[in-house]
């Protein structure tokens, strides 16, 4: 039974509540918008682009945000989505946002790897990681796109269980500098090339996001990437859900945890000011980016 109403509970959320249809929606709701207060990832005015794929997390953070900012003219939402080319996987996916996005008078719009750099992902992927290719060129191309498209921030569904996975992997790599550009904003305000990105969704775990997407009817069936199967990600995912399934409240326990030595973490980051690439101008920790790196050596590998 729900604790707040005494009505048939629909999920027992990690702290032990049981919550109904109604008090969840509400709880919810109530905690994206405390995210985006505490953290200030909205401004007054705004030009917010969500970077959608069909999934749960991205379909429901741009129904949660079209609900907070419904009638707000100094917030404008729009969706972009990037097609890497995964035969069979994709064209639904796409289907999906364009059938949500028409529905929701959102404007979509879709920028692809073939016409970008001239392949898929499903024509390059032999021989490579496809996951550590396809999400260098991805958040290159999410910026670029999002900084033609005038985007003052770009939103990402990342949720809760996402960021314990990535702080762990950081770990496990002794990949501290990456840890320090985590969190629920990251990227520098002062960069005029690179598009702030933030994560409404950064407290809310992917089972508390599962049972909002199927609430509200967002979608009925949750299909992922074929090539995620066999990923680093996964393998820490899988391990992750085995401790919380013994240990309620882990994932939580090291977000949490992480977000308080955050600050530190940032203070001894390798103080170096953001490049230019010197071969496409793109924002650049080196000389070099890392998706002309990628490309130079996909297309090395061609001759």
């Amino acid at each position: 039974m729900c604790k707040r109403c005494i009505t048939k509970s629909v999920i027992k959320l990690s702290s032990g509540e049981s919550l109904c249809k109604s008090c969840f929606l509400k709880y919810f709701e109530k905690k994206v918008r405390k995210t985006i207060r505490t953290n200030k990832l909205v401004n007054k005015k705004e030009n917010l682009l969500v970077a959608v794929s069909g999934g749960k997390d991205s379909i429901s953070v741009l129904q949660v945000l079209l609900s907070i900012y419904k009638g707000n003219k100094n917030v404008k939402i729009s969706a972009l989505l990037i097609d890497e080319g995964i035969k069979g996987y994709r064209e639904e996916c796409i289907k999906k946002t364009e059938e949500f996005c028409k529905k929701n008078k959102v404007k979509l719009n879709i920028a692809s790897f073939k016409k970008e750099f001239g392949f898929t992902l499903d024509k390059i992927v032999k021989g490579r990681r496809p996951c550590s290719v396809c999400g260098v060129l991805r958040r290159s191309l999410l910026n670029s796109k999002a900084r033609e498209l005038g985007g003052t921030k770009l939103v990402t569904g990342h949720n809760l269980d996402d960021e314990a996975q990535t702080i762990l992997m950081n770990q496990f790599r002794k990949n501290i500098d990456a840890s320090s550009r985590l969190g629920p904003i990251t990227g520098s305000e002062n960069h005029e090339d690179f598009v702030r990105r933030i994560k409404p969704f950064y407290f809310m775990s992917e089972k508390e996001i599962m049972t909002y997407a199927f609430l509200k009817n967002l979608t009925q069936e949750f299909s992922e990437c074929p090539y995620n199967v066999n990923s680093y990600r996964n393998q820490i995912r899988e391990m992750l859900n085995k401790f919380e399934e013994l240990y309620p409240g882990t994932k939580h326990s090291i977000v949490s945890s992480f977000i308080e030595i955050l600050p530190l973490l940032k203070k001894k980051e390798k103080i170096g000011k953001m490049k230019k690439c010197k071969i496409c101008s793109e924002p650049s920790s080196s000389e070099v980016c890392q998706k002309c790196k990628v490309l130079d050596e996909i297309k090395s590998s061609k001759h």
